[in-house]
């Protein structure tokens, strides 16, 4: 297959290069600075972007079989929350004008249901660090719902991913949808290797259409 990837040298979007490229698809991996990748090879593109600039994003994106976008502007950024919903807004036209139907996006777990009208998120154990960005996440998952012209979906990592998770790649993973995947001892973990593993899996055999998805081990 033929994948543009944005935001390609993020924790989450190296580790789907790395699965991508180990699959041998070709990629254009799309960054602010496609320099600090270390991922490359003869199938791996390395383009710098900037996603506000939906006309040359859309130029980037145009004749792949697929877009992924791991877009965050940064966990640190004081910004965040509106960052992340103005860059999510900015991509999701650029995909519309590539004329590419196949877009999945990276999102937060914190907008998993932990029951009924209960998100994570909004639970008082969730980090006030990353609260604006998980919101901004949860906000973006609404608005794409609206979405009818792009055969979408949207992945809510576990709720335990992260770079201190060390399973590295297992290559198995149980899915869910609106709800956190638990292991028998009641956490919801996944390894960033392995979140490259899911979304490579998504992309070859497409199961979900318009709709939100998880998974966990």
């Amino acid at each position: 297959m033929k994948i543009a990837l944005i935001g390609a040298t993020g924790f989450v979007g190296a580790n789907i290069l790395k699965e991508l490229s180990r699959r041998g698809h070709e990629v254009t991996a799309i960054a602010r600075t496609p320099e600090k990748s270390e991922v490359v090879g003869e199938k791996i593109r390395l383009v710098k972007a900037d996603v506000y600039d939906t006309d040359k994003l859309a130029e980037i994106l145009a004749g792949h079989d697929a877009v992924v976008s791991a877009f965050n502007p940064g966990w640190t950024n004081p910004n965040l929350h509106d960052d992340f919903l103005k860059g999510s807004g900015a991509v999701v036209e650029a995909v519309k004008k590539s004329a590419v139907k196949r877009f999945i996006v990276i999102g937060g777990g914190g907008s998993l249901y932990l029951k009924p009208g209960l998100q994570v998120v909004d639970t008082p154990e969730f980090p006030e660090e990353i609260r604006p960005g998980a919101d901004a996440a949860r906000k973006f998952l609404e608005e794409i719902k609206r979405e009818d012209t792009l055969d979408w979906a949207f992945f809510s990592p576990a709720l335990e991913m992260h770079q201190g998770v060390t399973a590295g790649r297992t290559g198995k993973y149980r899915l869910g949808l609106e709800n956190p995947v638990f292991d028998k001892d009641g956490r919801s973990v996944l390894s960033g290797e392995d979140v490259g593993v899911v979304i490579a899996d998504e992309l070859e055999h497409p199961k979900h259409h318009k709709q939100r998805f998880t998974a966990a081990y």
